[in-house]
């Protein structure tokens, strides 16, 4: 019964979320468009020329986003389990991320090209359990995390969502070390009540 009453309020507050109109109009896959497109404003983390990751892509529309940014000068590579549609100046690759094979598909795919930013937007199916669906966003988060130190070059950038709770303090301190600057950004385009922060990690260090 809790998870009807969660569904219909997520099926009524989609319907009536002025975000989804918005990617509707603008002809974006997806809502979430709208939380990369105000980090791009705030802290212009896409620029043409760049070689970008993009993880837990699917629909597709921060891979969309950035491909109109890059407008032709620069390379997008996009992970997600599920099937995404084609998009102009992106790789896309349907792989489970915690798997060998997706690794392998991804470094494959960038061919030892230095990467420049990872974006990651990977979460867990929710259960609505938090003591099981805040381990499982957190390990997805490490798993970027340990990608992005593998494929970054210095100087480069990691944007990853992370869900408030258990382990995020130790994650925050492990990009810390990693990298030269560290912000925590909460989109408007987010919803109120959710737990999910956007963590923007600059200037990897060597």
């Amino acid at each position: 019964m809790a998870r009807s009453k969660s569904s219909r309020r997520w099926l009524r507050e989609h319907v009536t979320d002025p975000y989804v109109r918005l990617a509707q109009k603008h002809g974006y896959r997806a809502r979430a468009v709208y939380k990369l497109l105000e980090l791009q404003e705030r802290d212009r983390l896409i620029r043409p020329g760049m070689n970008i990751v993009d993880l837990g892509a699917a629909p597709g529309s921060g891979s969309q986003l950035a491909s109109e940014i890059l407008a032709g000068r620069g390379r997008i590579v996009a992970l997600d389990i599920l099937p995404m549609d084609p998009l102009p100046g992106v790789t896309v690759l349907q792989a489970d991320f915690t798997t060998d094979a997706a690794l392998q598909a991804l470094h494959e795919a960038l061919a030892g090209a230095p990467v420049d930013l990872v974006m990651s937007d990977m979460a867990p199916n929710i259960s609505g359990e938090p003591a099981i669906d805040q381990p499982r966003a957190m390990y997805l988060a490490e798993l970027a995390l340990d990608f992005a130190g593998q494929v970054l070059k210095p100087g480069g950038d990691f944007l990853v969502k992370v869900f408030q709770g258990e382990g995020f303090d130790e994650y925050l301190r492990l990009l810390r070390e990693g990298f030269g600057k560290v912000a925590i950004r909460k989109p408007k385009a987010s919803r109120p009540r959710s737990r999910e922060v956007y963590l923007l990690a600059r200037q990897r260090k060597l």
